[in-house]
């Protein structure tokens, strides 16, 4: 029985939408109810939080998972990043007060405190940028550090930009793009070859 981890929250209509679509599994939320795993027509469904979905891939829990570029971008491990899957799009930003002298990177200063969520991506794009930056983890609403001076911006995904707009923040720069994945534990790919390609070339026909 192959094994796919599916996340909770804004990603698991998309997914089971993509399973029906594909004609692996017919699932839905009241089916689902408040099991964590389903098993049906010849699959394992796993529920798990979207921050887990790479853990359990990784360690051969589930042979496959649906999972936000957000997440791997803060999980890098062993698995196989197959398919972009087209669905859950947002994008990740810095972002800073409306009256913040912050706009193009000539006007940033020397070193920036910023909060984030995303430590490891904020510091691979200041990297890239060539800035100093003194982050603050935080892992509750980050949209609150600038109004308060904890920092002078925050790093945080977006899909509308409402949230910022209501915080009265701005775009400042873009960090990078998000959407769901599909990856792949790779010693699976490895051992169970045949059945599992037949799966994702099943899901990558039908990404829409």
């Amino acid at each position: 029985m192959i094994s796919i981890a599916i996340p909770t929250g804004v990603l698991l209509q998309g997914s089971l939408d993509l399973l029906r679509r594909s004609g692996v599994v017919e699932l839905d939320r009241e089916e689902i109810g408040r099991k964590l795993l389903v098993e049906k027509d010849g699959l394992r469904v796993v529920l798990v939080r979207p921050a887990d979905v790479a853990a359990y891939v990784d360690y051969g829990s589930a042979d496959l998972g649906v999972v936000g570029k957000d997440q791997l971008w803060e999980s890098p491990g062993p698995h196989y990043e197959l398919v972009d899957l087209c669905f859950g799009g947002c994008v990740l930003v810095l972002a800073a007060p409306e009256a913040s002298p912050l706009d193009d990177p000539e006007t940033w200063p020397p070193a920036m405190r910023v909060a984030t969520k995303y430590p490891r991506a904020t510091a691979a794009f200041m990297e890239r940028m060539g800035q100093t930056v003194e982050m603050v983890r935080l892992h509750g609403s980050v949209e609150l550090a600038p109004q308060l001076g904890l920092v002078d911006a925050i790093v945080d995904l977006t899909a509308s930009g409402r949230t910022l707009r209501e915080n009265r923040l701005r775009v400042v720069a873009e960090v990078g793009h998000s959407t769901a994945r599909l990856i792949a534990n790779q010693a699976s790919l490895k051992t169970r070859t045949e059945a599992l390609q037949e799966l994702v070339t099943r899901l990558r026909a039908h990404v829409s």
